[in-house]
């Protein structure tokens, strides 16, 4: 993964990070059950954009790379890739 891709995602996930201590801050506070439920669908929204800018990258870098090489290569990469992703999908 290339230096600035890898530094946006780690950015998202420092947000994410925030996001959840935030998140535990309101559940110690007694905040509403209704924020809090807000809170909860906002992280889950950052985690599934986090997800598909990996995926995004994946694509652009190691699936291209991997194009490059050969049949068996592209293959494996390729068959990694569709479980990782099912994987994901179904988490959703």
């Amino acid at each position: 993964m290339e230096d600035k891709s890898r530094k946006k995602i780690v950015n998202r996930l420092k947000r994410i990070e925030g996001q959840i201590r935030g998140l535990e801050k309101m559940i110690e506070t007694g905040a509403p059950c209704l924020d809090i439920l807000t809170q909860v669908s906002a992280v889950t929204a950052a985690i599934k954009k986090t997800g598909t800018e990996v995926i995004r990258v994946y694509l652009d870098q190691c699936l291209i790379d991997a194009a490059h090489k050969g049949e068996a290569d592209r293959e494996k990469k390729k068959t990694e890739f569709q479980k990782a992703l099912s994987r994901y999908i179904d988490m959703a």
